[in-house]
């Protein structure tokens, strides 16, 4: 039983100064919230001194939101859980757009109980077809 999505996002080549700005990230959550109809129970938000990136959170009663950048690298990473189905969210045109990304890679997996299970039924069978070649190449 699939329980939740979740987004692993990353955004590299991004323009330094937007990955330390906080209202402009806070702006881009509202945005992400806004468009996938996602409701906010609070936040924290935290700005590293001097040249420091940005790390934020946004407690969902669908879950959460998560980012936290790293302007020294040019890269932000975010993370997105959902527990209700969402359409997909245009991650790599906003990124592109509001962070000045190069890349946007975003890997997304189907949280819950029964895929998981039949990947490790999956391996239990390879292991075991290892097994009989190895057991059968060494008579």
């Amino acid at each position: 039983m699939i329980v939740g999505t979740e987004w692993l996002v990353e955004a590299t080549g991004c323009d330094p100064t937007h990955l330390r700005d906080e209202s402009l990230l806070r702006g881009l959550f509202e945005r992400v919230t806004g468009d996938l109809g996602l409701k906010a129970i609070s936040d924290v938000w935290h700005t590293f001194a001097g040249e420091g990136g940005v790390t934020g959170m946004v407690a969902l009663t669908e879950s959460h939101l998560t980012c936290h950048t790293y302007p020294e690298h040019k890269i932000a990473t975010f993370n997105l859980y959902c527990c209700r189905t969402r359409p997909e969210w245009d991650w790599e045109t906003n990124l592109k757009t509001i962070l000045g990304a190069a890349e946007v890679s975003i890997t997304k997996i189907e949280r819950g109980d029964s895929k998981p299970k039949s990947q490790i039924s999956n391996l239990k069978s390879e292991i075991s077809d290892l097994r009989s070649r190895r057991v059968g190449g060494d008579a």
